[in-house]
């Protein structure tokens, strides 16, 4: 686990002094050594986190064998022991570390840039190749670790965080208001936007490579591409594959040379994460839980139940108001663009926890997605009933006048555009702008300046539709999140969090083996006689007993509306201000007033989007 930076210059407008700068930028993610390569026009920086083969011999950039190609790389190659194998067999090659950055720089130089179709890991790489004089970059195929890069046709520069791109002072930077006008309505900005106008994030299972000033972008992998025209609907077969697919991943991710951990919240994902550790580790192992100290939102009593179970070495952590109010004045640093998960607070607490004990921690991201946990997959079936649609309007004005807790179901339904259901559905799930209220609430100076195109969301419709079989609504749904929500916002959360306390996270239930599985698992499977992530659980029931499980789904969130309206009030009046919000001019300071008045005065639901224009606000002060 590490950071990487890098340059491709012709006309060398960039210098090493400044690979230095963008390397030091992002130090946290590597804090055991630093390296830099720089031949003219190009230059790759890398900070190292060290967890497999920690000598110096392992340090990057590393050269090829022939001398050929360097590389910087930040992430995992959990298989690189099997494909060290193969390539002594196909080609004699020879190594002279245990660490997978040589196996992976190897694999590059026998396969060309078809040896992603070998990588099973999480993995964000960066590849020179000197004969030819071009530059490859890969993302891993779920997009677990980040990369961005910067491209204006003429310059190009990468790195595993933006702030690194941000040190180039030469670069002119303008705010992208599309990226701007999809934070609001998500939370996040999705791939391959960022704030910036030339700042991109390089999408999941893509590469791209710049030779001269021509970039050719290509996928190798993308979950749409792996759906089969026939689903798995046996369930014993089902329930055998996936069990052997998550020991065979957990397996894999507990390989370290460092102490590693679980973080476990108690629900069915890092249970089953963490019952597998337990049951492959040969040492006891330790895992890692945050509460509140608001009854409502605390599980922690659940974890460590849990945890009790299994015989590991539980730590805990409960937390109070003061301990988000001390990590959130400095989110826009950890996040570097506008980012409203306000989840990562207790993420970064249960990382800086788990940074005391170990060096790497197993998450348990991505059943949701999988194996239809949200709630999210209920309302894409109920939207997509013809009957719905016919009665939409009518269903949203009747429960407009049903009172607060109906009302903030009447958003579901006012929805205009039927190819932006998938954004839409999320965007209500987190109780944020759909587009009527968005397009509202924008200032007509912020709608006439914006290059905001509805064909950049219509591609979530395009990339969901063209698939081997008819999928369901729920299942259609569950591919957004996948491609958008998990990469963007779940997985970014968790990687930034981790990473400032210098702390690998992996998440085993991406093994992309196992998001094959799911996608082209039955509905049935996922959803039986009512209860969602079915097979997943019954793998879990496992190894522990259903009855510990028997409660409400809640998610991994801060009391926010409950301190919005107390303790954090400050927030609001100090960023949401009539001076702060006509200065900046993007939203209607009336509409901001309204819904300050309407939060205030009881209508709870409104809390997020608050949120959100409070974490763009801070932003803007910051950056604009």
């Amino acid at each position: 686990m590490c950071g990487i930076t890098g340059f491709y210059s012709p006309r060398k407008n960039f210098s090493e002094q400044d690979l230095v700068k963008m390397t030091d930028a992002i130090s946290h993610r590597g804090p055991d050594a630093s390296g830099y390569f720089v031949d003219g026009s190009v230059g790759l920086g890398h900070r190292r986190l060290s967890i497999i083969d920690l000598s110096v011999t392992a340090n990057q950039p590393m050269t090829s064998s022939d001398g050929r190609y360097v590389m910087v790389y930040n992430g995992e190659v959990y298989n690189y022991t099997e494909i060290a194998d193969q390539l002594k067999k196909e080609f004699r090659s020879t190594f002279k570390t245990t660490s997978d950055t040589e196996v992976i720089l190897e694999a590059f130089l026998h396969y060309g840039i078809s040896f992603t179709k070998y990588l099973n890991g999480m993995f964000a790489i960066a590849i020179f190749d000197k004969e030819e004089n071009e530059i490859y970059i890969v993302r891993d195929h779920i997009g677990i670790k980040p990369l961005y890069y910067f491209w204006d046709g003429n310059d190009f520069a990468f790195a595993s965080e933006l702030k690194s791109i941000k040190t180039l002072k030469s670069l002119s930077l303008q705010i992208d208001r599309s990226a701007v006008y999809q934070f609001m309505h998500m939370g996040f900005i999705a791939a391959p936007l960022s704030i910036y106008k030339s700042v991109f994030k390089l999408e999941a299972g893509s590469w791209l490579k710049l030779r001269n000033d021509k970039l050719t972008k290509e996928k190798y992998w993308s979950a749409g591409q792996q759906i089969k025209e026939k689903t798995i609907t046996d369930k014993s077969e089902a329930q055998r594959q996936l069990s052997e697919l998550v020991k065979s991943a957990v397996q894999y991710q507990i390989r370290s040379d460092v102490p590693f951990g679980v973080f476990l919240s108690g629900g069915i994902d890092s249970s089953i994460v963490a019952a597998n550790a337990a049951n492959l580790s040969s040492e006891k192992i330790s895992t890692f839980s945050i509460g509140f100290e608001e009854n409502k939102y605390n599980e922690s009593k659940f974890a460590s139940k849990i945890a009790n179970y299994l015989g590991t070495n539980h730590n805990e952590l409960i937390v109070s108001y003061n301990d988000a109010l001390e990590l959130s004045e400095g989110l826009l640093e950890v996040y570097d663009e506008p980012y409203a998960d306000s989840s990562a607070i207790p993420t970064m607490l249960v990382s800086r926890l788990a940074r005391k004990s170990v060096t790497v921690a197993l998450s348990g991201d991505g059943g949701d997605e999988l194996f239809l946990g949200y709630g999210a997959y209920q309302w894409a079936e109920r939207l997509d009933n013809p009957l719905i649609k016919i009665f939409r309007k009518s269903i949203a004005s009747l429960l407009k006048l049903s009172g607060s807790k109906f009302e903030r179901h009447s958003g579901y339904f006012e929805l205009s555009d039927t190819k932006l259901q998938y954004s839409h559905i999320l965007s209500q799930e987190q109780y944020l702008f759909n587009l009527k209220e968005l397009n509202n609430t924008l200032t007509p100076e912020f709608k006439n300046d914006s290059a905001f195109n509805k064909e950049r969301f219509y591609r979530f419709y395009d990339e969901i539709n063209h698939t081997s079989r008819k999928l369901t609504a729920a299942e259609k749904q569950s591919i957004f999140d996948l491609n958008y929500y998990l990469q963007d916002d779940l997985l970014t959360k968790v990687d930034r969090a981790s990473m400032k306390y210098s702390l690998e996270a992996r998440v085993p239930l991406l093994d992309y083996r196992i998001v094959e599985f799911a996608l082209n698992l039955s509905p049935e499977l996922k959803k039986h006689d009512g209860v969602s992530k079915y097979l997943l659980k019954e793998v879990l029931y496992q190894y522990v007993p259903k009855e510990m499980f028997d409660r409400p789904k809640q998610g991994f969130s801060i009391p926010l509306e409950k301190w919005l309206r107390n303790e954090l009030f400050f927030l609001i009046e100090d960023n949401l201000s009539k001076e702060v919000i006509e200065k900046y001019n993007y939203v209607k300071v009336e509409e901001v007033e309204q819904l300050k008045k309407e939060f205030l005065s009881g209508k709870n639901y409104l809390y997020n989007r608050l949120w959100v224009l409070i974490v763009l606000h801070q932003w803007l002060i910051k950056n604009a």
